[in-house]
């Protein structure tokens, strides 16, 4: 079994479909994202092809197929984020940042992923940095932001 997912996967001991989500999620929350061999050994366990248990996951876009960095930013792209200006301030926190077309700074320190919504329309434009929602961002706001994520000491 992948590295880490053994005691999970015991979690569930129908190993049915039902279980699926739970399990992704559990994964994730270990493990950071969810690898090719994660999704093999679930198909393997679980008896589910490999195709649709990524497509169920790709529908969430809480799940991540690729490693985040040390700081991820998730930026809301919907409706009302857009309205309020959110891809102006997205493009100034991108450059600002120095993120390049993957997604990521050049020293691999942060990582940006852009999402359908982050579910907090009324406090539009938002973002998330790890953890932490950022809501009715202006210029100021993510100037601030980016100041204190550059001056961000790394993880020992």
């Amino acid at each position: 079994m992948a590295k880490g997912i053994k005691h999970i996967m015991y979690k569930y001991p129908d190993r049915k479909q039902k279980d699926l989500i739970p399990i992704l999620q559990d994964i994730q929350n270990e493990h950071g994202f969810i690898s090719e061999e994660h999704i093999h050994e679930i198909t393997k366990t679980l008896d589910i092809p490999g195709s649709r248990i990524y497509g169920i996951a790709t529908f969430y876009n809480q799940f991540k197929f690729k490693q985040p960095a040390e700081i991820h930013i998730r930026i809301c792209s919907g409706s009302a984020c857009h309205v309020m200006g959110g891809d102006s301030l997205w493009e100034n926190l991108r450059s600002k940042l120095n993120i390049q077309e993957n997604g990521r700074s050049k020293d691999g320190k942060i990582s940006i992923e852009e999402v359908p919504c982050l579910g907090s329309c009324a406090l539009a434009p938002v973002i998330q940095v790890n953890d932490t929602y950022h809501t009715r961002l202006n210029k100021k706001k993510i100037d601030s932001i980016i100041d204190s994520i550059k001056n961000k000491p790394a993880s020992v």
